[in-house]
């Protein structure tokens, strides 16, 4: 999947690139500029969440129900992360594996899909973004935030 954030870049704060020696997992991605996917079942409660920092940075949990989850320590479920920047856009590749994820269906069954951006500004305030916002403040767990059915 592709995340691309267009603007005036240098009045975001962006967490800058890894070398890829030091790409590692790390809690709390969302306190800072990242993008996240959140993959589940139609029909089930049951979801993961992968946080993407511009870092090279990643996370990646697994719910059973709405918030109810822990962080997956898995390493062979790292991200292929890939940065594009320019003074004006961000583009953020990242090709995860669904295969190793238990919770989902076998190949080409349908899933859902919630993709978001948590942006930090130069003045360190957080805005939230999303395909679709769950009503009330932003939320991106709630079942009404996965947009996409694929």
């Amino acid at each position: 999947m592709t995340f691309a954030l267009s603007g005036d870049l240098a009045r975001l704060r962006i967490p800058p690139p890894s070398s890829a020696q030091s790409c590692y997992m790390a809690e709390r991605l969302w306190q800072h500029t990242c993008f996240e996917a959140f993959i589940g079942v139609p029909g089930s409660q049951a979801y993961y969440e992968f946080n993407f920092a511009p870092s090279g940075q990643w996370m990646a949990y697994a719910f059973r129900d709405y918030r109810d989850g822990a962080a997956l320590t898995d390493e062979t479920l790292a991200p292929r992360i890939t940065l594009r920047t320019s003074d004006k856009k961000l583009e953020l590749d990242a090709v995860i594996t669904l295969d190793k994820l238990a919770l989902l269906p076998p190949p080409r069954s349908p899933l859902r899909l919630g993709l978001s951006a948590v942006v930090e500004d130069d003045s360190g305030a957080i805005s939230w973004w999303a395909l679709r916002h769950a009503p009330g403040k932003p939320d991106f767990h709630h079942a009404d935030a996965f947009a996409l059915q694929l």
